[in-house]
């Protein structure tokens, strides 16, 4: 409605104006007809009308695409359930439609072409596995790389191993100088190796020899990473001396 007043207004000041040019281009300043070429006036009425067009068609054409943009801002979805994942069709995209309750809703189903891209192992190069000390056949014995059978194993030590070492400690000499080597090198290296001994012999032998530990010397004890708890008496708690308190603090 505003914009049809405005474009009458306008042509209604055209046609007055129109009126007066005409009138004054047939009679001179004094009221007195000239003799002036009728075109002219024609021309600029032309001109002038032409103009008025071409703004009312431009005032259309916004009045156009504002309501064209507000029409396709009212049709538009907020989001395309099948833009980015799966859908059915066919038959069982009219019987989802039927079935369920909101039918632009997503299958959450993403599609593989569009969810990543590059798409996983679609790429043209071939994997090389890498060299390693494992791939050299040379001097790699399998025994050698075989961690499914490398079991802890136990050191185990007999009592007659025991015992040998033992007695070998217990009378170990001094090593001979460098110079004295060639002169007592008969007599510091055994001929054969000493009789199998018990163990308990064995201790019985070291221990009548001389006394291994005493009050003084005591034997070693294995390291703790924590220092040893030594429990101490604290001061009980306040309580009546006369009652039955059975309760010893410690710390």
């Amino acid at each position: 409605m505003a914009r049809a007043a405005f474009v009458q207004t306008v042509e209604d000041g055209v046609d007055d104006e129109k009126r007066e040019r005409a009138r004054r281009s047939v009679l001179g300043a004094n009221g007195v007809a000239e003799s002036r070429p009728s075109h002219v006036a024609i021309s600029g009425v032309t001109v002038r009308v032409l103009v008025v067009r071409l703004v009312s068609l431009a005032v259309d054409i916004d009045i156009l695409s504002a309501s064209c943009s507000l029409q396709a801002m009212a049709t538009r979805k907020a989001a395309e359930s099948t833009l980015y994942h799966l859908s059915p069709r066919g038959f069982w995209k009219k019987f989802r439609d039927a079935v369920v309750i909101n039918p632009e809703i997503s299958t959450g189903l993403p599609i593989a072409d569009r969810n990543r891209y590059p798409q996983p192992a679609s790429r043209p190069e071939k994997y090389a596995t890498p060299a390693t000390k494992a791939s050299d056949p040379a001097q790699n014995p399998y025994w050698k790389r075989d961690v499914r059978r490398a079991y802890p194993r136990t050191s185990v030590v007999t009592q007659t191993e025991l015992s040998t070492l033992l007695l070998d400690h217990a009378k170990a000499e001094a090593v001979a100088a460098p110079g004295e080597a060639q002169a007592s090198e008969a007599t510091s290296v055994p001929a054969e190796q000493p009789a199998a001994v018990d163990l308990t012999e064995a201790i019985a032998t070291i221990t009548s020899a001389r006394k291994a530990y005493s009050e003084s010397k005591l034997p070693p004890v294995p390291p703790i990473p924590f220092k040893r708890w030594r429990p101490e008496r604290v001061e009980d708690p306040p309580h009546d001396p006369h009652a039955y308190f059975p309760m010893l603090l410690v710390k």
